[in-house]
């Protein structure tokens, strides 16, 4: 994942920790499947305003630009879209969807990682303090009170 910001977060179990990596699993795969479902609507019209496009363009006797980067603005790194199409929003859906499916992997590689430990038993009176980067465990210390 690219560079993003590193949170501590205070666990008083690896059950809580496994608890907190299993919600955010559930709502990544929750979102990843809304988006996949707006992905086919959003393909579906793109397909067919791209078979209009073509025909218009054609009985006008012109050619067919593709126009994705037609009224596109850099604003300091920042990109806007005027005038947004089909495509455009096609475009930022499959970015959504590929971000999703990478963080999900995140997810479940720091879930399995987390499996052995659970086995650790009575661990009242320790802390467990985690690194985290959007939610993902980095790292864990183990404190005594």
């Amino acid at each position: 994942m690219n560079s993003m910001v590193a949170t501590i977060k205070n666990y008083n179990s690896i059950q809580e920790i496994a608890e907190s990596l299993d919600k955010e699993l559930a709502e990544t795969k929750s979102a990843l499947g809304d988006n996949l479902r707006k992905l086919d609507e959003i393909r579906t019209l793109a397909e067919k305003t791209k078979k209009i496009r073509e025909i218009v363009m054609k009985l006008a006797g012109k050619k067919n630009i593709n126009g994705e980067n037609l009224g596109e603005i850099d604003l300091n790194g920042l990109k806007i879209v005027l005038d947004a199409n089909a495509f455009h929003e096609l475009t930022a859906i499959e970015e959504a969807v590929r971000s999703q499916q990478e963080y999900l992997l995140d997810l479940q590689k720091a879930r399995d990682a987390l499996q052995p430990l659970e086995k650790l038993g009575d661990t009242e009176g320790l802390q467990f303090i985690v690194v985290e980067k959007h939610k993902v465990p980095q790292r864990i210390l183990l404190k005594g009170f």
